[in-house]
């Protein structure tokens, strides 16, 4: 890419940003960043969790053994995200996580042809396993499907999760952007289509019908379609339980935000 991935705009955020905070939706535990020793990262929020490889530049056995160890009190199972995959749905997150059962270790997409094992869930005890092969030298994925029970997910049982046919029905969540074109091409995307309701005195200083349907990846684009900005004066509920007022928060395709006043009486 000729420059740092994770610190790559995406709508006035970045693309760290947005994997932290679409991994967080679909997940009950920590997000954990790994990065390499000494990697300036751009802001994320205090609940995201810092952790370094251990050697730098040894590939994505290096990052999965320390994410893997940084969680592995904590949970049994970890989704695995790679900074560069912009269109990530939580809805294909958790289809990922769906496939795991106590006879699996691994759950692997399988899209366009390829094994995506940086859109894959891992028990977090293969991470002995792990350490063993980077101290063989071991360093590629394969070896590790090799020392583990691996379910294969092809794109045909991936989309017969009726929510992310719906919602992600390219499967794009495993797009990535390797080189300036990749990015260049996916930041030219439309952003994707929110449902936008204002709520109390919201509804008559913002514009446009209510609700109303807006292009937005981040909330802070999806106040500024209807008219509103994000301040003391305005909180964001989104699909209903997350109140934040962050506008990096990332938005995808089928969120619904309300946007209601945050001065008593409002």
């Amino acid at each position: 890419m000729g420059t740092a991935k994770a610190a790559l705009e995406w709508h006035g955020s970045t693309l760290l940003r947005r994997i932290t905070g679409i991994v967080g939706r679909a997940v009950d535990g920590p997000v954990v960043v790994v990065r390499a020793p000494g990697q300036e990262l751009p802001g994320l929020p205090e609940d995201v969790e810092l952790v370094e490889d251990a050697r730098e530049g040894r590939g994505p056995l290096q990052g999965l053994a320390a994410g893997l160890a940084a969680v592995r009190d904590r949970a049994e199972v970890a989704y695995v995200a790679s900074t560069d995959v912009p269109f990530l749905h939580p809805a294909f997150v958790r289809r990922v996580l769906a496939g795991l059962g106590d006879d699996v270790d691994v759950v692997l997409p399988h899209v366009g042809g390829y094994p995506q094992p940086l859109a894959a869930a891992y028990r977090v005890e293969l991470a002995d396993v792990v350490e063993r092969l980077i101290a063989e030298d071991r360093m590629r994925p394969a070896f590790l499907f090799e020392a583990c029970r691996v379910r294969r997910l092809e794109a045909p049982e991936l989309l017969a999760d009726p929510a992310l046919a719906a919602l992600d029905p390219g499967l794009d969540s495993v797009l990535n952007v390797n080189e300036p074109g990749d990015y260049e091409r996916a930041r030219a995307r439309e952003a994707p289509e929110i449902t936008v309701r204002r709520f109390g005195v919201l509804r008559r200083v913002g514009r446009g019908p209510d609700p109303a349907i807006v292009s937005a990846a981040t909330l802070a684009e999806a106040a500024a379609a209807t008219g509103l900005e994000l301040d003391e004066h305005v909180v964001a509920a989104l699909n209903g339980d997350q109140i934040t007022r962050d506008g990096e928060t990332p938005l995808v395709a089928g969120d619904t935000v309300a946007f209601l006043s945050a001065d008593a009486g409002g």
